[in-house]
């Protein structure tokens, strides 16, 4: 089973994507971001995250995505942006029939760091220890890691969720 998880963002949109095999077994086979312009047009970013989702589903022919909830306290016109990059993502499931799991964000750092508030580091380091040392930022540019590490939590989410329910 491969599963494709995906950290909604409309500046970057994170995924991940991790292949089972076995029971036990997995490892991440790619993760990346989808980088829109801070300055751009809305709707041209948004149709930019659906271009280069697309793009990544048809290459990797996942079996799966696994997405994080939305989820904000504070600011509304964040969460209406990010609300829509995720529209825009569950479009690109629905387009390509691909099955949706969604996630909590407390439920997916307690799932993998056992700690339902782990801030990043600690996700981060959960995730070294799960899949590999590997899983880091590429060529240590300075990037959005944050975003990517969110979008292999959540599909590593998915597989320990897909486990226990086959059990």
């Amino acid at each position: 089973m491969l599963v494709l998880g995906i950290d909604p963002g409309t500046a970057t949109t994170g995924y991940g994507l991790i292949q089972v095999n076995g029971g036990s077994k997995f490892e991440a086979v790619e993760f990346g971001l989808i980088e829109t312009s801070k300055n751009g047009e809305p709707h041209k970013r948004l149709a930019l995250i659906e271009y280069e989702l697309t793009k990544i589903i048809k290459m990797h022919g996942p079996d799966v995505m696994a997405i994080e909830k939305l989820f904000f306290a504070t600011n509304a016109k964040t969460a209406i942006r990010v609300g829509q990059a995720q529209g825009v993502i569950l479009l690109c499931a629905a387009k390509t029939n691909l099955p949706v799991f969604e996630y909590a964000p407390g439920s997916i750092k307690k799932m993998i760091s056992g700690n339902g508030r782990a801030d990043k580091k600690e996700m981060q380091r959960a995730l070294r220890s799960l899949l590999g040392a590997g899983v880091r930022s590429k060529k240590h540019k300075k990037t959005h890691f944050d975003n990517e590490a969110d979008a292999l939590a959540v599909a590593l989410c998915h597989v320990y969720t897909s486990v226990a329910r086959l059990r």
